[in-house]
């Protein structure tokens, strides 16, 4: 026996003796050959026919492969622990069966708190239609790994990167569910600032395009608007005329600038079914107002292009990052060509492309006919901060940018160039296959029924224009210049006021100001919001308001009308 081992063994048996008990000892027994072993022994009092203690009965076991088999197990759990990524086992009901010291760093329970819990219950909230799915792949493949939002013991969302694999019995049968999760909260976010950044790189490239088109299409409404005033002999059909080039103009204009808002501040993260086709539109759009005359604009859309799951911010900014490098490679002029299909990727063509998955996808392909890119640097164009341009005539950043999205959303991207004859960029994106249907177009304009609204506006002449519009279908309007007017005439006609229409950018009292102040009064208010340049927090903020809803400025007669029908019957509907 080990000499270490030998009094705890011996205080084991006096013990058994004393009190005529049992026993049971682990120790340890060094063999001949120097080697150690670990004794598992059992041992009970035996009695003579007259009851006296006449020795001990027992047997001895080597456990020895047991022992150092829970001897790698403690150094395995020692090391997991030291681990930074947050490890856990769950069980497939759900049950947290192990919590590792990372687990408990990153979400502030410790094991203690943790095991036995339902992990479902303990990090993750609201949807669960991703955890789900991960669910049913892990189980049906062996493994899965993705994107997750959850929740820490403080209620803090936590953005993780998590690995699942499927853990099976001594018989095969799925028992648990390893995962190992990477907080990237911090990534995610310094990523969104990378993205703003440069977009707003891609905004800056076509400043001066947007500016000289801004002034193309003021021009014509100056001039008409001067003629309107100036000339007192024009016929009806004249001043029609004149009227409709204003209003197109100025249509033209809002459209622009709403675009270029709206590519430049970004909705990020929000993933939907969307229609890429109607991207290539915007894009096609924003270049025929502002890529040089002398390159040539072509656009392919299949009518029947099949649908894709993605954030529409992000992928307006892979084509129009797309664009803007096709159009610096033509600075003497050329074409540029943007199409758009449906492609059905078999076992063949993934096996070709290491990044391609089997199954339904939507081609994007933008095509130039500019110098091309050197074989040399074609590797190496997706490189963060790598760029063939001119110093001071780019950063780098947007090749970059263009891959990080387009893998994000599952997809992959293939560029054939040829140095004088010019550039394919092919972005394949997974697909939804089905069929948009079209949408129904109603061009008569919804009527009001009497109600009174209140239009809450800083610029007289927006009050002006926007009571004359409502009154003329069929609408009682009362008017205020700021927020602070705006309550005192609601307070008087709190139970006649069907909606109020509010600017978001006042003196004194701001739009949202105005809403919370009118949401005291009466939680039950129907608001709607309007401006030109609301940001992300504030358009989060709306959102949450069940009775509050945004109009964009500039906006038509038409969707005014429209924007309040809508809220007036949902009104209706409810009361």
């Amino acid at each position: 026996m080990h000499p270490d081992d030998r009094a705890r063994v011996r205080e084991s048996v006096q013990q058994a003796l004393a009190t005529l008990s049992d026993y049971e000892a682990e120790y340890r027994c060094v063999w001949s050959n120097g080697s150690i072993h670990w004794i598992l022994a059992f041992g009970r009092p035996t009695y003579n026919s007259d009851g006296a203690l006449i020795g001990m009965d027992g047997i001895t076991l080597d456990i020895t492969s047991r022992k150092q088999a829970e001897q790698k197990i403690l150094e395995q759990a020692a090391l997991l622990d030291v681990a930074t990524d947050a490890i856990f086992v769950r069980s497939l009901d759900h049950q947290i069966l192990y919590w590792n010291k990372g687990a408990e760093r990153l979400y502030g329970w410790q094991a203690a708190e943790a095991l036995g819990k339902n992990a479902i219950e303990l990090l993750h909230r609201d949807d669960l239609t991703q955890l789900n799915e991960a669910l049913k792949i892990v189980v049906a493949q062996g493994d899965w790994q993705g994107e997750l939002t959850q929740v820490s013991k403080t209620g803090q969302a936590i953005t993780i990167a998590s690995r699942w694999t499927l853990m099976l019995d001594e018989t095969g049968v799925p028992k648990a569910i390893l995962i190992v999760n990477t907080d990237i909260t911090e990534k995610k976010q310094l990523e969104a600032q990378f993205l703003r950044v440069q977009r707003m790189e891609s905004i800056g490239t076509l400043a001066s395009g947007i500016a000289h088109d801004l002034n193309n299409i003021l021009t014509p409404i100056l001039s008409s608007a001067q003629l309107l005033l100036m000339q007192n002999t024009l016929t009806d059909d004249r001043k029609q005329h004149f009227m409709k080039t204003i209003e197109l103009s100025a249509k033209r204009g809002a459209s622009l600038v709403k675009q270029v808002l709206s590519f430049a501040r970004g909705v990020e993260g929000k993933r939907a079914v969307l229609q890429v086709r109607h991207l290539i539109s915007e894009i096609q759009h924003i270049a025929f107002e502002t890529f040089p005359k002398s390159i040539d604009l072509s656009v392919d859309s299949a009518n029947d292009l099949w649908l894709v799951s993605g954030d529409a911010t992000h992928l307006h900014q892979v084509f129009m990052n797309l664009c803007v490098n096709a159009r610096d490679a033509m600075p003497n002029g050329g074409t540029l060509n943007i199409a758009a299909n449906n492609f059905m990727i078999d076992e063949s063509f993934a096996r070709m492309h290491i990044e391609a998955q089997v199954g339904a996808h939507i081609l994007v392909t933008v095509s130039d006919t500019g110098t091309g890119i050197p074989a040399d640097a074609l590797g190496r164009i997706f490189e963060p901060f790598f760029t063939t341009k001119d110093l001071g005539k780019g950063t780098g950043l947007g090749l970059s940018t263009v891959l990080s999205i387009v893998k994000s959303h599952g997809g992959f991207i293939d560029v054939v160039s040829e140095m004088g004859r010019g550039t394919h960029f092919k972005v394949y994106l997974p697909a939804i296959p089905m069929h948009e249907a079209p949408p129904v177009q109603d061009n008569e304009l919804p009527h009001g029924k009497g109600e009174l609204i209140l239009v809450v506006d800083d610029e007289a002449m927006i009050r002006q224009t926007t009571q004359a519009s409502l009154e003329a279908y069929n609408y009682q309007v009362l008017t205020a210049s700021d927020g602070i007017e705006a309550i005192a005439l609601y307070a008087q006609h709190r139970d006649t006021i069907r909606l109020v229409l509010v600017d978001m950018m006042m003196p004194s009292m701001d739009g949202m100001t105005t809403i919370r102040t009118l949401l005291k009064m009466n939680p039950q208010v129907r608001t709607l919001a309007l401006s030109g340049l609301l940001s992300s927090t504030q358009i989060s903020e709306l959102e949450g308001i069940h009775t509050s809803t945004v109009l964009s400025k500039p906006f038509t007669t038409k969707e005014l009308l429209e924007n309040i029908h809508q809220v007036l019957e949902a009104q209706a509907d409810i009361a």
